[in-house]
């Protein structure tokens, strides 16, 4: 009897690690894709593409305007139309049946921009919504209570903004804005700014508040402070620090958890993309370790469906490179 509640345990031991699976590749090669699901489908939007063949000399990259599906199911990826504009940097999040793309930049330029596009599953149809008071990119997003708040990022010019209201970066164009939308009235209340301006970040709700970490912020590619806002109070508070500071990372929440995924670092640390998967316990306050991602990658998105994490796109190396790697974390 004890040797069979010993292996009994041990099987369930070994079925709690985490583990990764490699999935279907993505049709078409991205990086700096937004991600979003509606928990039956995982949509993949805008991003960089490898320029084509004939595009003049200096053009490193294209612009995807192609919407695309994927059935966790079947594992069968679907072309489910195009995007109304060409877009990369942005947010991308699903509330009460549609799905909600706002700013990011245009083309393969950097000039923020603050559209707002609705997309109904059910019809393949887009409409406008009201645009973003503060025209971003690089942002992140954070979905609490049927609201979606959207938080950093950069702007075109920090000077036209009052500093303490948008936590202005002295740096960069970062910034620390945190603007909330309500798709049920299509309309905007700007909340208390993020303290630490940043861009390339990752946010989401745990228990009622909102966790935000990682990012970039001038020369600084490798920001690891988390940054906690109750909107009870309209406050914001620290966390434990992100033990891996890195940008262009992945987020998403799961079991009251905030995953982690990737990235990439430039500069005096050296030009390189991260394998890193860590989750931060609310409850705890602390972050855990998980086994790597089979790929190191940057520019990437992720969503959690049916208790797994699909980690989708994203480039190898940093900067204007493209991947198809479509990876699923069970944990």
């Amino acid at each position: 009897m004890t040797g069979t509640c010993f292996g009994l345990a041990t099987r369930a031991a070994a079925q709690a690690i985490p583990r990764w699976e490699r999935l279907s590749s993505v049709p078409e090669a991205r990086t700096e894709v937004a991600v979003a699901t509606d928990g039956r489908s995982i949509y993949v939007l805008g991003g960089f593409i490898p320029p084509p063949a004939n595009a003049p000399e200096g053009v490193r990259a294209g612009v995807s305007r192609t919407l695309l599906s994927y059935d966790p199911v079947s594992g069968v990826w679907s072309d489910a139309g195009q995007v109304p504009v060409a877009t990369q940097h942005t947010g991308f999040v699903h509330v009460r049946g549609r799905l909600y793309l706002f700013g990011g930049y245009r083309d393969n330029s950097f000039e923020p921009q603050g559209d707002v596009w609705i997309f109904d599953p059910g019809a393949g149809a887009w409409t406008s919504g009201n645009p973003m008071p503060t025209p971003r990119g690089a942002f992140a997003t954070a979905v609490l209570d049927g609201r979606i708040h959207v938080i950093g990022g950069t702007v075109a010019d920090v000077n036209a903004l009052d500093h303490a209201a948008h936590s202005v970066s002295g740096n960069d164009t970062s910034v620390g804005t945190q603007e909330v939308y309500d798709p049920t009235t299509d309309t905007w209340e700007r909340r208390a700014p993020m303290p630490t301006p940043r861009n390339h970040h990752v946010a989401g709700a745990v228990n009622g508040r909102i966790y935000v970490t990682a990012g970039r912020e001038g020369g600084t590619f490798t920001l690891t402070e988390t940054e906690v806002y109750d909107p009870r109070t309209d406050s914001w508070s620290l966390a434990a620090p992100l033990p891996t500071g890195r940008s262009g990372a992945a987020g998403v929440v799961l079991a009251n958890r905030l995953y982690i995924f990737g990235g990439e670092t430039r500069g005096s640390g050296g030009n390189r993309t991260f394998d890193d998967a860590e989750r931060f316990d609310a409850a705890r306050g602390s972050w855990e370790r998980l086994p790597p991602m089979p790929t190191a990658r940057a520019g990437l998105g992720a969503v959690a469906v049916n208790g797994a994490i699909y980690v989708i796109s994203g480039g190898p190396l940093p900067g204007y490179n493209f991947g198809t790697a479509n990876e699923r974390l069970v944990p």
